[in-house]
């Protein structure tokens, strides 16, 4: 709504109306107007009451959820849980009670395991309430008064000071010297500071300067504002709704394992169909062929998959949570491991976190410093020499950093084994520039103590400092620091390199400017005076003959592990894209520095965005590698653009305004040090370092967890598939069966569970990360799998049925014939894992002195099985129960016999579809 139309619209009604309004483009009468407010006296007392009632309290609404029973219950609603329902039902007119308890026991505890998780994924709207509770000074009747945030209405007037969290989104009518911290919802590195002018429409989120948003920090200054929105109609607010609105995808592998799920189902009820039909027509009784059907369903269900598919993203989650990244939902482990796009916060994520000075201009002369953060270490460099400041020629250099560190409210300390700031990023950065030649404030406070001070403020753009230089003589020093253009206007004079006093180039000064700005450092310039000594500081002052003194440029410099990061990433197939609220400048200097773009037409800003449409836009997501200035909404926009690609996007945030894209994104990566609670709850993983070198490290994690969960199907499901073939051909053939329901119970529950369990433990293999991602629509099942799986299958039937038929003819002993095909296929079971894990080859690495982990895992699940096979061959009371007999040592070395030819297949399998 325009400003021409705005003084004619009666007082918003309720808080959805004040959505209408573009407060930043109007006057503040324009403002205090609409609102029928008071400039000076604000709301009466009655008038607040009134309006509370009207439109309802500062807090954002809380969404109805579902009741945790249903919630609960939900968690049977999957396919696969179906097919289990389904044998265990079975199984129970079976009357075999221990069998069906084993099966509903699975069946509950993957429900139990995914309510929990899905408890823990609904915090964010509740996070965000909490971002705006606090309490406020506010101006009701002329009188200051002290009231909880809740209860401010729109066109209170509310008075800020440096400490206080903003309460609601305020259109400001006067500050001094206000920055506000609008990180959190904006991603904006540093300090915002405000001003009162009204701006245009087009202006961006971050850079209203006349807007105070709620939930943001002030850091320094003060102001008084006018509540234009409250509750769900502020910035927060609505960043509720984006998140309330966002998607919560279903991952890779879940999608996969759904449609494998129903193929699944739909083939065992077919399958179970034509066998009773089958047998009807042979002449059987329907109780035969109904207990053959069952058998069918039995064998082709393979009951142990949701178990390992379980326990495998839980082994990936402690393995990540060694390596920085905690998972708080399982399925984004594998997620992980399939992503193709990364879209990176900047700020703290990629950078350090800690405003560095890199570059100095002083003298006429260009300086860079080593070393970053706020620690003393590094080195002030010149043609990469060390400055030796017992040499001519640095005075210049030694005025500015003086400069920097006695006109600076800001001080550095050691504590809990690091340093750290209390005051601002940039004062803090000056303080350690200094700090590295040997300067410190308490040395330099005894020879200039401080006697009076004009803070900074965002109309004057500088800050100055007096100081008594000379007593005898009784002089003062005059140190002033801010923007270039408020600098410059007021000197006459710089300083070359020798510390003498020559006629101001501005030209040059601005050149070296613009050098630095390209680069995308903030630069401060510094300026001094002599004074006759005198007790207080005026603005009159510091009108003109200052001394320019040099340059400071500064910048969030990156991770050195979130370069070598970024550069595994893009040689793994992944792209990595830069996604922040901060200048587009600072974030495109950054991006080149990490290897991220490579040129300008890379880059885009929130403002560009917002003129494309629907194919520009997406054309921008895939194109752009950096974009900079972005609001929540052009997140998320981002995020969803990028997934209509078929992109499977990680994206990663701190702040509030990050909340909505962490959730609609494949997988949602949150700072766990630095991040906002509500950007915690939104998201699928918590880096408990903030370094972008621990996303990719999950990367990797998820690839090795994915891999595992492949060489698992392609173990489990050949052992289903070779007992149905068996059980499908004896149908047809009309002979016994060569395994009976209870003996097929045994193999998929124990033997096969107990062998497919050491899969999840396989360490990841060395080249996982030179490799690409795989492609997001390709099938769980590929079609190299399913070669694999079917030539397994074929020879787990020929163990089983060739076995069977060949001692029951030699023998006429079915029991002992069924004991014998069951242990062939255990053996067969054995000698392929074997074939497919990197146990051997991992010890032969070990024999041969390389320091390679042995996997030992599936040795063990060896040792146990075989131990567990013995009892259920050689135990009477096993006997009884699964209606086997005991072997001899021939029969059970001839059982060993039958399975050792799949080796040379699994060799033979391994050169069209390595699993390693």
């Amino acid at each position: 709504m325009t400003a021409n139309t705005i003084a004619t619209n009666t007082f918003p009604e309720t808080t959805k109306d004040l959505l209408n309004y573009e407060w930043h483009t109007l006057a503040e009468q324009q403002v205090v107007q609409a609102l029928a407010s008071h400039p000076q006296a604000g709301l009466s007392y009655e008038e607040a009451t009134t309006r509370h009632q009207q439109m309802g309290a500062n807090q954002l609404s809380s969404k109805g959820g579902k009741s945790p029973w249903l919630k609960f219950l939900e968690q049977f609603h999957q396919p696969l849980l179906y097919i289990l329902l389904t044998a265990g039902v079975v199984t129970l007119l079976l009357q075999d009670w221990i069998d069906a308890g084993v099966i509903f026991g699975v069946i509950l505890i993957n429900a139990i395991v995914g309510y929990i998780q899905e408890s823990k994924a609904e915090g964010a709207i509740a996070a965000l309430s909490k971002a705006i509770a606090t309490e406020a000074t506010v101006i009701r009747n002329g009188q200051k008064t002290r009231l909880a945030s809740t209860e401010l209405v729109a066109g209170d007037l509310v008075l800020l000071a440096s400490g206080d969290k903003v309460p609601a989104d305020l259109r400001l009518l006067s500050v001094r010297g206000l920055q506000v911290d609008e990180s959190a919802l904006t991603g904006e590195s540093v300090p915002v500071e405000k001003a009162t002018p009204s701006l245009a429409m087009e202006t961006p989120l971050a850079e209203r300067s006349n807007m105070a948003y709620a939930g943001s920090f002030v850091t320094f200054g003060q102001a008084q504002g006018i509540v234009v929105a409250i509750a769900d109609a502020t910035e927060t607010g609505r960043i509720s709704e984006l998140i309330a609105s966002s998607t919560n995808l279903k991952t890779p592998l879940t999608r996969n394992i759904d449609k494998f799920s129903k193929t699944l189902l739909y083939f065992v009820l077919g399958l179970a169909a034509l066998t009773f039909a089958v047998g009807l027509g042979q002449g059987e009784s329907w109780i035969a062929v109904f207990k053959a059907a069952v058998a069918l369903v039995v064998s082709a269900i393979p009951e142990g998959l949701p178990a390992i598919v379980t326990v495998t993203l839980a082994i990936g989650v402690s393995r990540m949570a060694r390596r920085n990244a905690i998972i708080r939902k399982l399925p984004a482990v594998e997620t992980l491991g399939s992503t193709t796009v990364i879209c990176s916060d900047k700020t703290g994520t990629l950078t350090e976190n800690q405003m560095t000075v890199q570059n100095i201009y002083a003298g006429g002369q260009h300086y860079t410093v080593s070393g970053i953060g706020y620690a003393p270490d590094g080195e002030i460099l010149m043609n990469q020499q060390a400055v030796d400041f017992n040499a001519d020629g640095h005075i210049a250099l030694w005025e500015t950093l003086e400069a920097g560190l006695l006109c600076n409210d800001s001080h550095i300390e050691w504590r809990d084994g690091e340093w750290n700031l209390v005051g601002t990023p940039t004062e803090g950065a000056l303080i350690a520039a200094a700090n590295k030649v040997g300067l410190t404030l308490e040395n330099l406070e005894q020879e200039l103590p401080r006697i009076d001070t004009i803070p900074f403020e965002s109309q004057f753009q500088y800050m100055a400092t007096l100081h008594e230089l000379d007593a005898k003589r009784r002089l003062n020093m005059i140190y002033l620091k801010g923007s270039v253009e408020a600098i410059l206007q007021r000197c006459d004079y710089m300083l070359d390199a020798q510390g003498q006093q020559i006629a101001l180039n501005p030209r040059a000064v601005e050149q070296e400017v613009a050098r630095m700005a390209n680069q995308g450092l903030r630069v401060l310039a510094f300026a001094s005076k002599e004074v006759a000594a005198k007790r207080s500081l005026e603005r009159h002052d510091l009108a003109q003959e200052l001394v320019f003194l040099g340059l400071q440029g500064i910048i969030d410099p990156p991770r050195s592990e979130a370069i070598a990061a970024v550069n595994a990433c893009q040689s793994a197939g992944i792209q990595v894209k830069m996604i922040t609220g901060d200048h587009a400048l600072t974030a495109a200097a950054i991006a080149r520095q990490m290897g991220i773009c490579s040129n300008e037409a890379q880059v885009f800003t929130g403002q560009q965005l917002t003129q494309m449409n629907g194919k520009k836009f997406a054309k921008a997501a895939e194109q752009g590698m950096v974009f900079a200035r972005v609001a929540p909404e052009q997140k998320l926009r981002l995020v969803k653009a990028l997934q209509l690609k078929g992109e499977i996007v990680a994206m990663t945030g701190d702040g509030v305004n990050d909340a909505p894209a962490l959730k609609q994104a494949d997988i949602g990566v949150a700072m766990g040090i630095a991040g906002a609670e509500v950007a915690k709850e939104s998201a699928d993983m918590l880096l408990t370092d903030d370094n972008f070198a621990s996303i990719e490290a999950a990367v990797e994690e998820g690839r090795g967890v994915y891999r595992n969960l492949r060489k698992a199907i392609a173990f489990l499901l050949p052992i289903n598939v070779g007992e149905s073939m068996t059980i499908l051909i004896a149908i047809l053939l009309a002979t016994a069966l060569p395994i009976i329901p209870i003996q097929i119970l045994w193999l998929n529950m124990v033997s096969s569970v107990g062998l497919i369990a050491p899969l999840a433990f396989e360490p990841k293999s060395g080249q996982v990360m030179q490799q690409p991602p795989r492609n997001p629509r390709e099938k769980l099942l590929s079609g190299s799998l399913l070669q694999r799986i079917l030539a397994i299958s074929v020879f787990n039937w020929l163990v089983i049925f060739g076995v069977f038929q060949w001692i029951l003819q030699t023998t006429g002993n079915e029991a002992l014939a069924r004991t014998m095909a069951i242990n062939g296929l255990v053996a067969a079971e054995v000698f392929y894992l074997l074939s497919i894990t990197q146990f051997l080859p991992s010890l032969v690495a070990r024999i041969k002195g390389k320091h390679t982990p042995v996997a030992y895992a599936s040795a063990i699940g060896i040792v146990v099985v075989v131990t567990l096979q013995c009892l259920f061959s050689q135990w009477s009371i096993m006997n009884q129960f699964f209606e086997t007999t005991p072997l001899t040592l021939v029969q059970a070395l001839i059982c060993i016999g039958v399975g050792l030819p799949v080796v040379l297949i699994a060799l033979i399998l391994q050169r069209f579809d390595p699993l390693n």
